[in-house]
């Protein structure tokens, strides 16, 4: 919204704005994109878990997705450079960092001998970045525990069927396991599970740390694409753009409540330190 009034958009005045909330919940993605269909608007901003539903809703109306983990990978775009039909967006190249952030993990805790992937598997991209975890991980020769849910009461029988067969914690980040960051960390930090996520919302929220692209640019860049959009620009002919900056963040809190010590080094390398 900030970048929209400084590019001249301004809510009430030059731009109206409908606001629709899901929830986490993957059930509604087709009433609420039906709901905009209806209401005929000029563009659509989202992320990517409502994209297929917005898609299958309609071929015509602009689609912007600010946050997507595998645009190609998914489906959702034919292309990074030409996306082509009504949909482009940002990526966060989801599946391109699990590498980093397993080996990340790896220095944190160094005798790391098996890790727990926590994701939303209702979601295809999800879906393909846990994939990706699972490879990164055989490479580093860490066995893997898979916890996959679909809605919210599915987090805590999934931490309970773990039994302390995992040292560590991969959380990929969906709606669903956003909107549900505060239980989701105060079951790793019950079972003394040092967690990884996508975004430093979670860690903020008292996960351990979090390696990705910044949150909020990415919506500032997603503000730049409407404007391009309303504008006259069509959507397949803007490339999907890929995130620039990326942000290592620890909780030394939740660190010290885990009883792990964090290597000097390593903090010295992260872009903030939340005490």
């Amino acid at each position: 919204m900030q970048r929209l009034r400084e590019l001249g958009w301004i809510e009430g005045r030059t731009v109206a704005i409908e606001y629709r909330w899901a929830q986490g919940r993957t059930e509604r993605y087709d009433e609420i994109a039906a709901e905009l269909v209806r209401l005929n608007v000029d563009v659509i901003v989202t992320t990517v878990p409502t994209v297929a539903a917005l898609k299958h809703a309609t071929s015509v109306i602009p689609i912007v997705f600010a946050l997507g983990s595998d645009p190609v990978g998914g489906g959702l775009v034919g292309s990074l450079a030409r996306p082509g039909g009504n949909v482009t967006g940002l990526s966060t190249q989801a599946t391109d960092l699990a590498s980093k952030r397993v080996e990340l993990l790896r220095e944190v805790v160094p005798q790391l001998g098996t890790l727990a992937i926590l994701g939303n598997i209702g979601i295809p991209q999800i879906v393909l970045e846990m994939r990706e975890v699972e490879a990164a991980a055989q490479t580093f020769g860490l066995q893997v525990t898979r916890l996959e849910i679909r809605r919210a009461e599915d987090i805590a029988s999934a931490f309970a069927s773990l039994k302390d067969r995992a040292q560590a914690l991969y959380v990929c980040i969906d709606p669903l396991t956003m909107i549900n960051r505060a239980s989701i960390n105060t079951l790793a930090l019950d079972a003394r599970l040092p967690t990884m996520h996508d975004f430093r919302n979670i860690v903020e929220a008292g996960g351990l740390m979090s390696y990705g692209p910044n949150f909020l640019d990415q919506f500032r860049r997603a503000a730049d694409l409407v404007d391009k959009i309303l504008r006259g620009a069509k959507p397949g002919d803007l490339p999907v753009e890929q995130a620039d900056k990326f942000e290592l963040v620890v909780n030394l809190k939740t660190a010290r409540s885990l009883r792990l010590t964090i290597p000097e080094s390593f903090l010295l390398r992260a872009d903030e330190v939340i005490e």
